[in-house]
């Protein structure tokens, strides 16, 4: 998948799932850049929100394993936090990008207190993506 298009749908699911659950809105501005394999995504507040409101970014990082997979770093952060939430995805057989991407963004809604280390892999006996927590703080 490429980067724009995962930075894309992230922000696509944060919409649908907020709005699911009655709650706010965001201004997206997504900038990617291939050469290193680099994306970020700021989430803003629009204009006459309230001040409470969360904002904050989603960094995304892209390179290739040992082996010649594909793997994906999203690290969560929230503006007022210092606390970062990591997820890594590895791009292997039967991955379900598309749940990676809900993933991420179900994380980033559940706030800077929820921050775990969490990995996705492929669920090899359903085909979709499974998601192994772990339960140390990311740094």
């Amino acid at each position: 998948m490429q980067l724009l298009t995962f930075l894309t749908e992230i922000g696509e699911a944060l919409t649908k799932q907020s709005v699911a659950d009655m709650g706010p809105t965001w201004d997206l501005s997504r900038m990617v850049n291939y050469h290193h394999g680099l994306g970020r995504m700021t989430l803003s507040p629009p204009a006459g929100a309230d001040e409470s409101q969360a904002r904050g970014a989603i960094f995304l990082q892209t390179y290739n394993l040992a082996d010649g997979s594909l793997c994906l770093k999203a690290t969560l952060n929230w503006h007022g936090s210092e606390q970062l939430s990591t997820i890594t995805v590895f791009a292997k057989p039967g991955l379900d990008w598309r749940s990676a991407t809900k993933q991420i963004a179900s994380a980033w809604l559940a706030g800077p207190t929820a921050a775990l280390a969490t990995v996705v892999t492929p669920d090899w006996s359903t085909g979709s993506a499974e998601s192994i927590i772990r339960q140390a703080a990311a740094h």
